[in-house]
């Protein structure tokens, strides 16, 4: 009879013939040690953790049942995996109606601001054509009067310059005609200071518009066509541009109804339509997927598939608190940040847009978050906060367990 004895091994154990037989205790161990090491370690992998966020279809059901907004799109990554991506409601619901999709092209309202113009001015920075510290009337000379002498890029692009907010868009177009886009520059020229430079934080569209004649001056490229050769080109962002082709008409979220004319394709804000659709505080155009890549962009330290936008020193100076809570271009903690709702990070940093837009990225977890709405439409009566503030609190508080 043959006698067995056991060899154990960490997964299991192997009959042996008692006899001296050491060559085919080999052959047959240590393979199957090998196999077993193998399929051990992939069993020990950490998976990548996948939150659940299908409590957003709830948040954003329930705002388009309430009437708060017609649609909107969502998308939420982090680094280059999409979590989430869905289209709700429809773009357009008057006159017709037509239903939303995840290529909807959006009014990107202010959002404009740090996407478009202020990464113009920094990718000017890093070449060496500009610095932040610099006086706005050395690019600008009929800036420089009124108690704005003194008035540097950085408080443009903090909004602590001293300019009003807005200006009476109305009064332009009856004196001047529409377009009247240098107009609007001289306005904002002759106006006086309201404070001193670097002394208060007021959002300014005015500040923006400004800093879009100043990459015009330095690069004499207006800030449509500077922003599409530096940014929205090299990061493939292929439906983000001022002024979309009327062949696009159909996939744009209408806005609002002015004078009985429905706004699909062309700019809400008042200023920026003076400007002929091409402003530094408004009239960029973009669908939730390009601004996942520009977000990853930003996330990455300034490069998107050893595509260098902006050098990390730069994505600092976008995305970091310089004064007043405000980055040069996003918020961090200024009092506009309750966007992030309760449970994002101190760091993350954000922005919003008037029609209904909103991106909020953290820098630490990689995290970003796209909400776009068209909450304007049909007569600027809806709101976005709540489906800003309640999808804000699902994500970051499922990051932040």
């Amino acid at each position: 009879m043959i006698e067995y004895t056991f060899v154990w091994s960490f997964a299991g154990c192997f009959p042996e013939r008692k006899t001296n037989m050491k060559s085919i205790r080999t052959k047959i161990i240590l393979p199957t040690l090998l196999l077993l090491t193998i399929t051990g370690c992939k069993n020990l992998e950490k998976k990548a953790y996948i939150p659940d966020l299908s409590g957003i279809d709830f948040v954003a059901e329930e705002e388009i049942e309430k009437g708060n907004i017609p649609g909107a799109v969502v998308l939420v990554g982090q680094g280059d995996k999409v979590l989430y991506f869905k289209a709700f409601g429809h773009e357009v619901n008057e006159p017709f109606e037509e239903v939303m999709t995840k290529d909807t092209i959006f009014d990107m309202a202010s959002l404009t601001k740090p996407v478009a113009t202020a990464t113009s001015i920094l990718i000017l920075a890093d070449r060496g054509k500009i610095d932040p510290c610099d006086y706005a009337g050395k690019y600008l000379h009929a800036f420089a009067c009124n108690g704005k002498e003194e008035v540097q890029i950085r408080h443009l692009l903090t909004h602590t310059s001293g300019l009003p907010a807005y200006t009476n868009a109305d009064a332009l177009k009856k004196a001047f005609g529409n377009p009247c886009p240098d107009k609007v520059i001289d306005k904002i020229c002759g106006m006086k200071a309201v404070s001193k430079p670097g002394e208060e934080f007021r959002y300014s569209c005015l500040g923006y518009i400004t800093l879009a004649r100043i990459v015009e001056t330095v690069s004499a490229e207006n800030i449509d066509d500077f922003a599409r050769k530096n940014i929205f080109t090299p990061l493939r962002m292929k439906r983000t541009t001022y002024n979309p082709s009327a062949s696009r008409e159909k996939n744009i979220a209408a806005t609002q109804i002015v004078d009985g004319q429905l706004l699909r394709g062309t700019v809400h804000d008042p200023l920026a339509r003076l400007r002929g659709g091409i402003s530094g505080n408004a009239g960029l155009f973009s669908t939730a997927y390009d601004l996942s890549i520009y977000c990853q962009m930003l996330l990455n330290s300034g490069t998107w598939r050893r595509v260098k936008v902006l050098s990390p020193e730069a994505v600092n100076r976008l995305t970091m608190v310089q004064s007043h809570g405000r980055a040069y271009g996003f918020d961090v903690n200024s009092n506009y940040s309750w966007v992030k709702g309760s449970f994002a990070p101190e760091k993350a940093f954000c922005h919003t847009g008037y029609t209904g837009t909103s991106i909020v990225c953290d820098p630490e977890s990689k995290v970003y978050v796209i909400i776009l709405t068209n909450r304007v439409h049909p007569h600027d009566e809806g709101t976005s906060r709540q489906i800003r503030t309640k999808i804000a609190d699902i994500v970051f508080q499922a990051y932040n367990k």
